[in-house]
């Protein structure tokens, strides 16, 4: 018979950490009134609705890392050395804010399938001459185009990871090619049990095929899997393929002047306020 992820000794140390903890909450319970124990058993009613899940897929930028800090800190590195005059809020902006076309020029046919990197360096092109940044070097260009590759992770992010890894297989689910999220991971230490990627399928999300793949290549039915996202989008697109989901709030995702609205209008698995409420709430 083929064992699944459940089968693995992780879930049963998982089961007598849980009873531990619910114990704990019974301690607090005595010390503190019903409030504790009323969380733990939230928690617990909240991981037992959701006992198919054996993965988590991550969308990465946002959700992860805060790829605006992470690009202002490059752009303001870069000028230092050259000596530039930029607005680097608004440059990551006008760099971010080309990945969705650029997207779209494959989805049509009007370029092959082109991984992110490659997207990025068109847009890159485009936005030096605009800003006047002309005197880069090649070596320069591919050094800041690679930017994407260290971005750094919410204050979070690592240790909400470890967290549930102890409980479920965890993996990347980004429009980001593997290596761009190889060199991330590395860079950032983030704790991946495997990388995945739309490049695997050739579709960018929330092309279904990307999501699908996923649950494939892990040998697992979508509804074994939770789409972990900060982005309301990228959920409904997993959901509507039978996927569970988790919402995670990043406010400062468009920086401090543009805090993200909080989504109140799906339906989700579960929301949480960062990586660490979600463990908590899967009880990992």
């Amino acid at each position: 018979m083929k064992k699944s992820l459940s089968d693995s000794p992780h879930s049963l140390h998982f089961t007598r950490r849980q009873l531990f903890s619910l114990s704990s909450g019974a301690l607090i319970l005595g010390a503190g009134g019903l409030t504790a124990l009323s969380v733990k058993a939230q928690t617990s009613a909240g991981a037992a609705g959701l006992a198919d899940v054996q993965a988590l897929i991550f969308d990465v930028f946002g959700t992860v890392v805060d790829w605006r800090s992470s690009i202002i800190r490059e752009g303001q590195l870069l000028a230092a050395r050259k000596g530039f005059q930029v607005d680097w809020g608004e440059f990551a902006d006008r760099w971010r804010s080309g990945y969705g076309p650029a997207m779209n020029q494959v989805r049509s046919g009007e370029l092959p399938w082109t991984k992110i990197d490659d997207l990025h360096r068109m847009i890159l092109d485009r936005l030096v001459v605009e800003y006047g940044m002309g005197s880069l070097s090649e070596t320069e260009l591919r050094h800041f185009n690679k930017a994407w590759h260290r971005l750094m992770p919410w204050p979070d992010t690592v240790a909400g990871l470890n967290r549930l890894k102890t409980r479920y297989v965890i993996a990347t689910m980004s429009n980001g090619n593997v290596s761009l999220l190889l060199n991330m991971a590395k860079n950032a230490g983030l704790p991946w049990d495997t990388i995945l990627s739309a490049e695997l399928s050739q579709h960018y999300k929330p092309d279904p095929e990307a999501y699908l793949k996923a649950a494939e290549l892990l040998s697992l039915e979508p509804g074994q899997v939770m789409m972990v996202a900060a982005h309301p989008g990228d959920l409904r697109a997993a959901a509507a393929l039978g996927f569970r989901t988790g919402y995670v709030y990043r406010p400062l995702e468009r920086g401090p002047e543009r805090l993200v609205e909080r989504n109140t209008t799906d339906s989700y698995d579960i929301r949480a306020e960062d990586f660490l409420d979600l463990a908590e709430r899967l009880g990992a």
